[in-house]
């Protein structure tokens, strides 16, 4: 989890390899099926998607790797929520740098290979900032318990359902 440009995909990759893991990276989807353009509203359904592919291969037991931002406690909660249900052990990483490091990262990205994503302005990388819901080290490490889903959902999956739509429509 963390910011765009902190490392996520490059350490997904690595984890892939070493783990002989499913590597399920959303950008590389919504880059594929939208080009670039980057809606919201399909970013949400492919993150479901790839979280009900990801489910399915740990029944199957083989290791994954959901490599997406997961900003907010209760994404990571439910997904931890999730992984538990089916039997499986979660591995949380955080990847955080300064603002200045994630700048020359994305700018050295867009030159590079701007194929891979979006233009994101400073103001978009501050607010992005003030937002993220910064891991605990008991999230991290594993000794937190997993939260109650929020006010108005009865279970992490109902809750899952809401956040991550099944279709656009």
């Amino acid at each position: 989890m963390g910011l765009p440009c902190t490392g996520k995909t490059t350490a997904a990759r690595r984890i892939e390899v070493e783990r002989k893991a499913l590597r399920l990276t959303k950008d590389e989807w919504v880059k594929a099926l939208y080009g670039d353009e980057n809606p919201p509203s399909a970013q949400d359904v492919i993150e479901g998607r790839l979280i009900q592919i990801g489910l399915r291969a740990l029944e199957l037991g083989t290791n994954v790797v959901i490599d997406f931002g997961l900003w907010s406690r209760d994404e990571r909660s439910a997904l931890r929520q999730a992984a538990a249900d089916v039997g499986a052990a979660v591995e949380l990483r955080y990847f955080a740098l300064t603002a200045t490091e994630q700048r020359r990262r994305l700018d050295r990205r867009q030159a590079e290979a701007p194929h891979t994503t979006w233009p994101m302005s400073e103001e978009e990388l501050t607010e992005w900032a003030a937002i993220i819901e910064i891991p605990t080290s008991g999230e991290l490490d594993g000794s937190e318990p997993v939260d109650d889903p929020p006010a108005g959902f009865a279970t992490w999956n109902e809750w899952r359902t809401h956040r991550w739509p099944p279709s656009v429509f």
